[in-house]
């Protein structure tokens, strides 16, 4: 079973992609990043396609980062550190066509690399946001980098230093302005294709022009965190095995911060 679904709408001009791990909340394993920067790249070359949707499938989660069983072999240098991540999203793989996220559930750590790299998000009253690095002994790097860019300050740092302590509910991120539009449950993918529909009624060149400008407006200030973040993780992150106990040792019990 493919891990990213595709399926697009000749008459609208829309292309849904889903994150389709939902046994696993969707989380990324190799074979995900793969599949998401082919998709991106294939996307680029289909001018039927002038607007995306990205959601995630089940009722659980929208994505929930980097499958714990990915195992990502890492040179032996504080100056290099390689993070399959980075090339999951649109903008890494030079797409321009917008894209609108659909989150439902739970969108937390890794989560950030796709929604940082959509125009805007749309969710549903069951979303929930949350960056649990530091509750397992991790450096939240590029995660905080792009919601730097989505979220004031303040909001950024409570999420990524309360890890797993605290969620933020959707009516919170709609209120600090990580999301867009809050909808009814279940109700998230339909207006978010809605606004898809709208972005491709439009003339290809305007649009992808605008997404283009908006995005070099966030560029340097994200370029120079992202350049920090290799060294910041190889020097503060916990080894292995020290994770695997916190993970392991964790509390379920969190906070939703309204």
């Amino acid at each position: 079973m493919n891990s990213v679904l595709v399926r697009t709408d000749a008459d609208s001009g829309v292309a849904v992609v889903t994150l389709n791990r939902p046994e696993r909340l969707n989380a990324v394993d190799l074979a995900m990043a793969d599949e998401l920067a082919s998709t991106w790249g294939e996307l680029r070359f289909d001018d039927s396609v002038r607007a995306i949707v990205l959601t995630g499938a089940g009722e659980r989660a929208f994505c929930t980062g980097i499958d714990r069983d990915a195992v990502v072999p890492q040179p032996n240098s504080p100056y290099a550190q390689d993070d399959p991540l980075l090339g999951i999203g649109p903008k890494a793989n030079d797409l321009w066509k917008p894209v609108v996220a659909a989150v439902r559930g739970m969108a937390c750590g890794g989560a950030f690399y796709l929604l940082g790299e959509a125009e805007f998000v749309v969710a549903d009253t069951t979303a929930s946001f949350f960056d649990p690095h530091t509750t397992y002994g991790m450096v939240s790097a590029y995660e905080s980098v792009l919601m730097a860019q989505r979220m004031p300050y303040g909001e950024v740092a409570r999420m990524a230093l309360m890890g797993t302590a605290e969620r933020i509910s959707a009516r919170r991120a709609y209120e600090i302005g990580l999301v867009s539009e809050l909808v009814a449950e279940g109700e998230a993918l339909s207006a978010a294709a809605g606004c898809a529909a709208v972005l491709a009624g439009y003339p290809t060149e305007a649009v992808q022009g605008t997404v283009r400008a908006l995005w070099a407006a966030s560029e340097a200030g994200r370029s120079q965190g992202i350049a920090q973040a290799p060294h910041l993780i190889a020097l503060g992150n916990a080894a292995g095995a020290r994770q695997a106990r916190l993970f392991s040792g964790r509390s379920r019990q969190y906070r939703l911060r309204e």
